[in-house]
């Protein structure tokens, strides 16, 4: 018996979500929806900007938001990260702690430096802008994994924002071969179309010859197998993903679970802020596959989900949330 369903890797910010006009953008110098990577003089002068009273605070990060997932739906998690020794370092362990994940962090055992932050800044379409200071986490490295925790559990989960750095790449590399040596299933997601777009040869390095489990929107899909449409990106994720999770926003999602397609419908939702819907799909569909559930009801589960996600404003559901969606799966 497993001790976790899911040990997952990735960076470690504090999100600070607030919403804005599009003339924000013009003003700034900020381009709309990606995720751009930035140094701490940039973040804090867009800081003095923005409206701090209105913002959201929340420990966050792709992986992060989704082992917070795997655990509201009372799924069993653990987080391998690094934070500072300082406010938000603090804040973000207490959360973590708090929402039920595991680490192997202690308010005693923290490092000096700067815990990352994440400005995401939010439109009246719903589209998110991320401006992110990685701080301490860009150290992110092998000695950060822990290697007991990932033979631990039933799928290690490797967050794709982690292959902007070597060390980073170097740490998905080594937790990758940790859980194959151990029988334990590799859940990978591309985290962001700028990450496939710029960092295409390292998440070859990273993925080899197969991974158990691919997450990834309609445009990583496309960029990463080099095909204009969906139908031939598919077909060549085959060669590098047992099994395959592609979203589709306001359509649903498309899941290859090893032999035959499943399509998943969307719910019906007034969308206010995109912010997480991804990471809460994965880390539904992962608690879902880890809890006896089918392919086809882990995808339902992650659709409503993040139907509800992106009806709100922040990446996280509350716990009666969750527990309201798993009764409306099992009724």
């Amino acid at each position: 018996m497993k001790k976790y369903d899911v040990t997952g890797i990735g960076n470690a910010l504090v999100d600070i979500e607030f919403k804005v006009k599009d003339q924000f953008f013009l003003d700034n110098k900020v381009e709309k929806g990606l995720m751009t990577l930035v140094d701490g003089e940039r973040q804090n002068s867009l800081m003095q900007v923005i409206n701090t009273e209105e913002a959201k605070k929340q420990a966050g990060g792709s992986a992060a938001n989704s082992v917070v997932a795997v655990s509201q739906f009372g799924g069993k998690s653990y987080y391998c990260f690094r934070v500072a020794n300082d406010e938000l370092g603090h804040f973000y362990l207490k959360d973590l702690q708090d929402s039920g994940v595991d680490s192997a962090l202690t308010e005693s055992n923290l490092q000096d430096g700067i815990t990352g932050k994440c400005l995401v800044m939010v439109t009246e379409d719903s589209e998110r802008t991320m401006n992110t200071f990685l701080g301490i986490t860009q150290n992110f490295s092998v000695k950060d994994i822990n290697d007991s925790a990932i033979k631990d559990s039933k799928y290690l989960f490797i967050e794709g924002y982690l292959i902007t750095s070597e060390n980073g790449k170097t740490a998905m590399k080594h937790s990758k071969k940790v859980a194959e040596e151990n029988g334990v299933k590799v859940a990978l997601t591309f985290s962001d179309p700028a990450m496939v777009k710029y960092f295409r040869e390292p998440f070859d390095e990273v993925i080899g010859a197969s991974v158990d489990l691919l997450f990834a929107n309609e445009e990583e899909a496309m960029l990463f197998t080099g095909k204009d449409n969906l139908t031939e990106a598919r077909e060549e994720l085959k060669k590098v993903a047992k099994h395959f999770v592609i979203t589709q926003g306001k359509n649903g999602a498309m899941i290859f679970d090893g032999d035959t397609f499943i399509d998943i419908e969307p719910y019906k939702t007034t969308a206010i802020d995109s912010n997480g819907a991804g990471d809460m799909f994965a880390g539904a569909f992962l608690y879902g596959i880890t809890n006896g559930h089918s392919y086809a009801s882990s995808g339902k589960l992650a659709s409503m989900a993040s139907s509800k996600i992106v009806s709100q404003f922040g990446p996280r559901l509350q716990w009666h949330e969750a527990k309201e969606i798993l009764n409306r799966l099992n009724p």
